[in-house]
């Protein structure tokens, strides 16, 4: 269900419209219960309240199970809608859950204008409050990144660099209020339990970790609606392995629909991100049309 209106500024539009490439034009123009009960964690009870209560709690703890692995690969996909045209975003790469630092090469769709390559793979660097972009286009040098500052931008980088912040996308889920477990199946060989509910950014924004915290607090308030709808695997110790949320928010043109799924795998995988030093951040104009942004 498409549950969230977004109050998209002109600035913060612009960047999203460049980062997922394809969408600047579409802008433009039956299972029984898991063991242990309904939506238990396999001999990892949850004690007290209700079914919907403990698949509940047991979604909430997906951010901190994922502390606690450690580390993670990731297959991304960015799907947005408005007018009748639909595109896609996919990146793929790794993250560290405990210094929440990533690397996602993120490929664009091709030119929907019909240009024959399209636009290159963009190269993104995340870490708590900040998104690094290279390959950003739009007049940046090659050789340069563009810094941004997820905590002022109006989704917190739920949507903007076209892939959902990984531990954003796990802390989103401590918001998780009305949740239905709707029961068990495989995902690339593995057995885990689905849940599907909504997600309060609200509650999610106080509950979050101090490090993601002032990200979702800019997407707490810069959603007219608190609400957004999920569905999420998680393997038998509680591992998110799938997630899916559901944004839509109102542009200057057609309602755009926003579907993120993220896949994660090979848990415990080493990480090794090195932040840009000063002097390779771009500190010039971002060109994208009249009302594009200028580079943090």
């Amino acid at each position: 269900m498409v549950v969230r209106q977004h109050r998209c500024g002109g600035a913060a539009l612009a960047v999203c419209a460049l980062a997922v490439a394809g969408a600047v034009a579409v802008c433009a123009g039956c299972s029984g219960p898991a063991p242990g009960g309904e939506g238990g964690t396999g001999g990892r009870a949850v004690t007290g309240g209700s079914g919907a209560d403990a698949s509940a709690a047991v979604v909430r703890a997906a951010a901190d199970a994922l502390s606690r692995a450690g580390s993670a690969e990731t297959r991304t996909s960015m799907e947005t809608a408005a007018g009748g045209t639909r595109v896609t975003i996919r990146g793929q790469g790794i993250y560290d859950f405990r210094r929440q630092l990533g690397r996602i090469r993120v490929v664009l769709p091709k030119d929907v204008t019909g240009a024959p390559d399209g636009h290159p793979p963009i190269t993104e660097l995340l870490a708590p409050g900040v998104l690094y972009m290279k390959n950003r286009g739009a007049g940046v040098p090659e050789d340069k990144w563009v810094r941004i500052d997820t905590t002022v931008l109006e989704d917190g980088n739920l949507v903007t660099g076209g892939v959902t912040d990984p531990m954003a996308a796990a802390e989103l889920l401590r918001g998780a209020g009305e949740v239905r477990y709707v029961g068990r199946t495989e995902l690339a060989g593995v057995a885990v339990r689905h849940y599907r509910g909504t997600a309060d950014l609200g509650r999610a924004a106080r509950a979050a970790s101090p490090a993601s915290r002032g990200a979702m607090a800019a997407a707490a308030k810069g959603f007219s609606s608190d609400a957004v709808a999920f569905d999420v695997y998680l393997d038998d110790d509680g591992l998110l392995r799938k997630v899916r949320h559901r944004f839509s928010f109102a542009a200057e043109g057609p309602p755009v629909t926003v579907v993120s799924t993220m896949l994660l795998y090979g848990f415990g995988a080493t990480v090794s991100v090195e932040l840009p030093p000063e002097a390779d951040i771009y500190t010039g104009s971002v060109q994208q049309g009249a009302d594009g942004p200028e580079a943090p």
